[in-house]
């Protein structure tokens, strides 16, 4: 089923295809991703798009969507399997691995330093002020990538359709986010049987090509030869990912025993990667139980505070593990040493540990699903059958950032009402700030770093003067 597209001179790659991507250049590219990839999975995504496909022209359109809809369907962070997916197209494994692990690492030691910095000092009112104006930013990055993707994307009837569906079955009907995109994936297999040529549209309409430059990796291009399917490569892969658990869980059991804190964290955060389908939105519930009711790893106020530093740094939003791994290991050395002398300092590095430890655990999966599951998503390119519900998914998709645009908007307009109906007056300041950044990204093409720190000052100036 497999073999046969990896040959051929069907799908040769043209000619006139930019030579290929020098691996340094690709790893600082996947750094300097790492340190902006603000606004949640919707605005890096739309960070990705603008970078690779309409920017750099490393991998095509049509391509790209196709892997997205891929990490759209699986557990875990989709924006980090997303780059680990183009830098294993592009470099291998090696690239991928590089790609996916550079997406994390700076927010990984921003989230550590600024957790200790927390336990420390707690929240100061200039940072508060900050964090005031990168909101209304992140909210318009949410904006701006929907208004984007819709844009491509909603061309026919189907489209609009599955795109106002799951914004509606999100926002209103409040539907768990895996039933709204297997839902999608359904219609659109079913519209493939029913309505070929409505379905021919609607595919043709998601994969329509930003531009007409040649890409590095043109939809035509047949997969890379470690692209490749074979069983013996799928099976290397999941035994290799088996195995690195196997060793990481046992090690901590040897080292602390099965009931210490870093292995409760090992175990727990290796189950809440299996299940966090929808993105950290749909997992956080889950975590909030464990870590603040169940284990007591921190309590529901700095909950809330970890999601906010989740929210306004770079970095995947579910990294808000590495913040409850930290302050988790940290309360356990602060009972046990009572405040002794030397405690703080020995309270800091085993906080750095269990951020580790967390962040070990809830992305090991992510990386075993890309290397594993890739050669398989390469072979569908093509096929009307399996290229149809991703087609349908990635429609649905604008919803889905629409749903989480609200979402965001919502929580600016109303930071003190939001969970308690709305009932306190709207923060016209804090809209106005998410509009100004919605035009300059929108009309003038301003980039997100420059858009976030002019809305951080901005924040920060509305806070002096007394008008936010």
């Amino acid at each position: 089923m497999f073999r046969n597209l990896c040959g051929g001179v069907a799908n040769r790659p043209p000619t006139h295809a930019p030579p290929a991507v020098p691996f340094g250049a690709a790893l600082r590219f996947w750094l300097k991703l790492g340190c902006i990839s603000f606004g949640g999975p919707a605005g890096q995504i739309a960070i990705m798009h603008r970078e690779l496909v309409e920017q750099r022209r490393w991998i095509s359109e049509p391509r790209f969507l196709h892997a997205l809809n891929y990490c759209m369907v699986l557990p875990g962070p989709e924006a980090q399997q997303l780059a680990t997916y183009i830098g294993w197209l592009l470099h291998g494994t090696r690239g991928g691995i590089a790609a996916g692990a550079l997406f994390v690492l700076p927010s990984l030691l921003l989230l550590i330093a600024l957790s200790a910095a927390y336990l420390a000092w707690g929240q100061l009112p200039w940072v508060a002020a900050l964090f005031y104006g990168i909101k209304a930013a992140v909210a318009a990055i949410v904006l701006h990538a929907m208004w984007r993707l819709g844009g491509k994307t909603l061309k026919t009837p189907l489209a609009w359709a599955l795109a106002c569906g799951s914004l509606a079955a999100l926002a209103w009907l409040k539907w768990p986010f895996p039933v709204v995109v297997l839902g999608a994936g359904a219609i659109g297999w079913l519209a493939a049987r029913v309505a070929p040529a409505q379905v021919v549209v609607l595919v043709a309409a998601a994969a329509t090509p930003t531009t007409a430059r040649a890409t590095v990796i043109d939809d035509h291009a047949p997969p890379p030869p470690h692209a490749c399917f074979s069983r013996r490569g799928l099976a290397r892969v999941l035994g290799v990912g088996a195995l690195l658990w196997v060793l990481s869980m046992g090690a901590l059991i040897a080292w602390q025993g099965w009931q210490a804190t870093l292995t409760q964290m090992g175990w727990f955060f290796s189950k809440a990667a299996l299940i966090t389908f929808g993105g950290a939105y749909a997992v956080l519930p889950y975590v909030n139980q464990a870590a603040v009711q169940q284990h007591q790893w921190l309590t529901a106020a700095q909950m809330m505070d970890g999601l906010a530093l989740g929210e306004t740094t770079p970095g995947p939003l579910i990294m808000i593990v590495a913040f409850v791994g930290q302050l988790g290991a940290t309360a356990e050395v602060v009972r046990a040493c009572g405040g002794a002398s030397g405690c703080a300092a020995w309270a800091l590095g085993w906080g750095a540990v269990g951020a580790l430890v967390a962040t070990w655990f809830t992305f090991l999966p992510s990386f075993v699903f890309i290397l594993a599951g890739g050669p398989l998503v390469e072979s569908t390119r093509g096929k009307l059958a399996l290229t149809a519900p991703l087609a349908a998914i990635t429609a649905a998709v604008v919803g889905v950032i629409g749903s989480l645009a609200l979402f965001f908007i919502a929580h600016v307009a109303f930071p003190a009402g939001a969970a308690a109906g709305f009932d306190s007056k709207p923060d016209w300041a804090a809209l106005a700030l998410v509009a100004a950044a919605a035009w300059a990204l929108a009309r003038l093409r301003w980039g997100v770093i420059r858009v976030i720190v002019l809305c951080a000052l901005g924040g920060g100036a509305l806070r002096w003067a007394g008008l936010a």
